[in-house]
């Protein structure tokens, strides 16, 4: 092999390396991608269907039912409500009316299974996200009364 072919092949092999490996690093990337929605947007239809996402807003007061380990609770933005339902154990700053963000996936049902909860870690604090989706639902409503 001459010296010009022995370059070209260790530049080919290096562009091919560097390929995969962008690959890899791009469909890893993609796997783990965990979008945020509102329940205004899951009900709208905007969430994924058999994909984790997550969805935040607050817990419905009344709405929250234990048995065992199992959890349900419906989320809402003060517009619309998506039941979730959770086996595990609850965060201890878990409660309703304060502030949630569940991630799991919604079912042909419309119930929400959530793999993961999690709650306010503090009294003033709710996730970006979900205060933003629950100032807008209640701009949206205060427009609607008038």
């Amino acid at each position: 092999m001459k010296p010009r072919q022995k370059r070209l092949a260790i530049v080919v092999g290096g562009l091919a390396a560097i390929g995969i490996a962008a690959a890899l690093i791009l469909n890893a990337f993609q796997s783990n991608l965990v979008f945020f929605f509102t329940p205004t947007q899951v009900a709208s239809g905007e969430a994924p269907q058999g994909r984790p996402f997550r969805i935040g807003g607050l817990v419905k007061e009344g709405s929250l039912q234990r048995t065992d380990i199992t959890a349900r609770f419906v989320v809402t933005d003060t517009a619309k409500e998506i039941p979730v339902s959770y086996k595990g154990i609850l965060p201890d700053l878990f409660s309703e009316g304060k502030g949630v963000v569940a991630q799991g996936s919604i079912g042909p049902d419309g119930l929400f299974t959530a793999s993961e909860v999690l709650a306010k870690h503090d009294e003033n604090y709710m996730p970006p996200e979900a205060q933003a989706a629950v100032d807008k639902a209640h701009e949206a409503s205060r427009t609607l009364k008038q």
